[in-house]
């Protein structure tokens, strides 16, 4: 999506010794107009960030859902912004190419812009985030333009919003189409450089990203967004307590580490390893 990055030789001299492919914020925003799909995957630790970095997905998203997948928790609100600094610069360390971007948790950007503005602060300066995320449209907008108006980067997020979880009575599809382009326009409108779209109907959806100029990343939004993100322990299998209709599980690693762990108990029980390959003389 952009140039190759240059580093430099010992020597001094600028000849390419790698072939990174930053992924920026003006990178993401022109996607749309070229066509290109993009790709957002949640990110928790540094092990996880670098295999996913390296597969070539465009953005990582240090997301508050690791309340539900890393902590156990029955949904994301406990979660704090001293433990999604401390997540994201876990990530950030593994990270070489892809737009590294952070949750603003629940409470962190409600009491006020000049809250949010603080909070977003805190995840690009300590936790090393090239961009953050927070929920809501219209009611959101003043902590958008707040946070915008000190060059943060921020993507919103739209429709089904997680953290208003108990005022929706759960995790439901959203239907209200004039709320919803209502929304979008105006996180748009405040600065937001992408908007996250959250389960509604695939048409809705695409309205919306006719609607808008920026691009939108749909999560149980149907096809027609200009990119994708879902939480990675879904796709792979590691995590079975919710499955959302809109996930698709690309791969069974819950199943393989499963099946590692037994090969390794039964070994171990029988005294086959450690072997003589595994000692030292």
């Amino acid at each position: 999506m952009a140039a190759p990055v240059k580093t430099s030789q010992s020597n001094g001299s600028h000849t390419p010794t790698s072939e990174l492919r930053l992924v920026t914020v003006p990178d993401f925003v022109a996607a749309k107009a070229r066509g290109h799909r993009l790709t957002m995957l949640t990110a928790y630790d540094y092990t996880m960030a670098r295999l996913l970095d390296a597969a070539g997905v465009d953005s990582l998203l240090v997301g508050d859902s690791l309340g539900m997948v890393i902590q156990g928790l029955p949904d994301a609100l406990p979660v704090t912004l001293d433990e999604m600094v401390y997540h994201t610069r876990l990530v950030a360390r593994g990270v070489r190419r892809a737009l590294l971007v952070a949750d603003l948790p629940f409470m962190t950007y409600q009491v006020s812009p000049q809250q949010a503005l603080e909070s977003a602060g805190r995840l690009v300066k300590e936790g090393g985030a090239h961009a953050v995320k927070l929920e809501g449209g219209l009611r959101s907008a003043r902590a958008v333009e707040a946070v915008t108006a000190a060059d943060i980067p921020l993507v919103g997020h739209i429709g089904l919003t997680p953290q208003s979880v108990r005022r929706l009575g759960g995790f439901k599809v959203q239907r209200d189409a004039g709320r919803l382009i209502e929304d979008a326009l105006a996180v748009e409108a405040a600065g937001a450089f992408a908007i996250v779209v959250e389960c509604v109907p695939a048409e809705l959806a695409a309205r919306v990203t006719e609607t808008v100029k920026v691009p939108t990343i749909g999560i149980g939004a149907g096809p027609r967004c200009d990119g994708q993100v879902l939480v990675t322990p879904d796709i792979l299998g590691l995590f079975e307590e919710l499955r959302p209709r809109f996930v698709k599980q690309f791969a069974d690693v819950g199943g393989v580490v499963r099946q590692a762990v037994e090969s390794y108990c039964r070994e171990v029980r029988e005294g086959t390893f450690p072997g003589p390959e595994h000692s030292f003389r």
